[in-house]
């Protein structure tokens, strides 16, 4: 690691300078030794593709190393955070997480860093990609208005995590200043037909989960690891509707999750899958853990999973440390909604044939061609459906994934049906309601919904009078 014309700055450093310093002064020879032997002067010089999530930019398909150059601003934007709650994000380019950086290894990196002008506070970059002190923090302390620049190799392929490395680091992650970097190995990764990026992080608000109007930053909640929110890329909601990841009936998708944290750790999960091939805390090069129904994603760490989506429907992803899933950022209780969804279907989409398999787009994002659906197959035929158990005509019964047609209201059985509050059975009973794929019409799933609304106040009330007699 390296500065690039002594880390061209226009103002002078105030803060942190003395570790600044020092730590440049450590690793000083070693930049100058980096600088011989990287032989970056010969290398073509490319600009990196960067991506928002979910998007994931495309594989490096290039022949050979090259200096890669990445252009980052770091800007403070306020932004919605869940419905009706704004916040004061801090970011790298503008979005969290920040953006999707894919290089290959050996590639020399250059970081061209800028802190907007409109910030209100210093910011830094801490790369995990990078060997050295520091990650590039040390080079990086950047006041508003000012840029810089550094440079490294990249010794190690696999998925890491960079953020923001500015005292008060735990203060400058929580707002959202995280993102993911990918170093391929020399041959690339397997090719799969669908690549999404996800990073899970907290929020620590003054005001409780979802309370309403523009909300600040809480630091005491930070330090004792009590966060308001636990979302995906984000905000509440990032992943929902028109944003829902999709995939088509056979194809393989893979996602890049990272946790940003700055506190938890997430156990990443998809309910209705499995993984088919897990490469844990980001080790790509490695034989992949398979058949993994749930995953650790470290705080600062991220993990690579795949899987091949062979029944159509609605796939929901969740930290399944589950009252984070339900309280905190996977069910939002002012739309009933799945907030973070994979859809798989059974339909095939137009798109422009590229190199290697891929579609690219004007933008230079890859889209990978879909697999045709099994023939004869509707998406109805894979519905969950009541089956009843024993001889004759037993008052029990269980869930099973058997062919069915015209049901309005399935029970999902993954919904924990121990929680106490009716208006969550409800609101669980809602969301599987939305989830299964059904061609039946909200209108005719209206009555049964009103069924279960009624229900659930009379319960709620029976529920309310038990604790009051206990309480007496």
């Amino acid at each position: 690691m390296y500065n690039v014309n002594g880390c061209r700055m226009r103002k002078p450093l105030m803060m942190v300078a003395g570790v600044a310093i020092a730590a440049t002064i450590i690793a000083g020879a070693g930049m100058k030794i980096w600088a011989q032997s990287a032989g970056g002067a010969t290398l073509p010089e490319v600009k990196a593709i960067l991506t928002t999530a979910p998007q994931v930019p495309p594989p490096v398909y290039r022949q050979g190393n090259a200096r890669v150059i990445v252009n980052l601003e770091m800007t403070e934007v306020t932004a919605t955070l869940a419905g009706g709650v704004k916040y004061a994000f801090w970011t790298f380019g503008g979005s969290v997480p920040g953006p999707f950086v894919r290089v290959r290894v050996g590639d020399i990196v250059q970081i061209n860093l800028k802190n907007n002008h409109g910030s209100r506070n210093p910011h830094s970059i801490d790369l995990h990609a990078v060997t050295g002190p520091g990650g590039g923090a040390a080079v990086t302390q950047l006041g508003p208005g000012q840029e810089g620049a550094f440079e490294f190799k990249t010794l190690n392929p696999g998925l890491f995590v960079y953020h923001c490395a500015t005292p008060s680091v735990p203060m400058h992650i929580a707002n959202g200043m995280y993102g993911l970097i990918l170093v391929e190995p020399e041959k690339g990764l397997p090719r799969v037909d669908r690549e999404y990026y996800v990073m899970q992080g907290e929020f620590y608000t003054k005001g409780k989960t979802l309370a309403q109007g523009m909300q600040a930053y809480d630091h005491e909640k930070n330090r004792n690891e009590r966060p308001e929110y636990v979302v995906f890329n984000g905000k509440m909601g990032a992943l929902m509707g028109e944003q829902a990841l999709k995939a088509n009936l056979g194809e393989t998708v893979r996602l890049f999750v990272g946790n940003g944290g700055p506190n938890l750790v997430s156990s990443f999960h998809v309910i209705g899958e499995i993984f088919d091939a897990v490469y844990t805390e980001g080790a790509i090069t490695g034989q992949p853990a398979q058949n993994v129904q749930t995953t650790l994603v470290l705080a600062g760490g991220a993990v690579v999973v795949e899987m091949k989506m062979n029944v159509p429907g609605r796939y929901l992803l969740v930290d399944h440390s589950i009252v984070r899933a339900m309280d905190k950022g996977v069910l939002d209780p002012s739309r009933l909604q799945v907030l973070s969804s994979l859809t798989s279907s059974g339909r095939s989409s137009p798109a422009w044939a590229g190199p290697a398999g891929t579609r690219q787009d004007a933008a230079g994002t890859a889209r990978l061609n879909p697999a045709a659906p099994p023939p004869n197959r509707e998406e109805e035929d894979y519905l969950p459906r009541t089956v009843k158990t024993g001889q004759g005509a037993p008052a029990t019964t269980r869930e099973a994934m058997l062919p069915t047609k015209n049901l309005t209201m399935p029970v999902c059985p993954w919904v924990p049906m121990t929680i106490r509050s009716a208006f969550f059975d409800l609101a669980a009973r809602m969301i599987c309601s939305w989830a299964t794929p059904s061609r039946s019409s909200v209108a005719a799933r209206a009555p049964a919904l009103r069924a279960l609304a009624s229900s659930a106040l009379r319960r709620f009330w029976a529920y309310l009078r038990d604790e009051a007699s206990r309480s007496s």
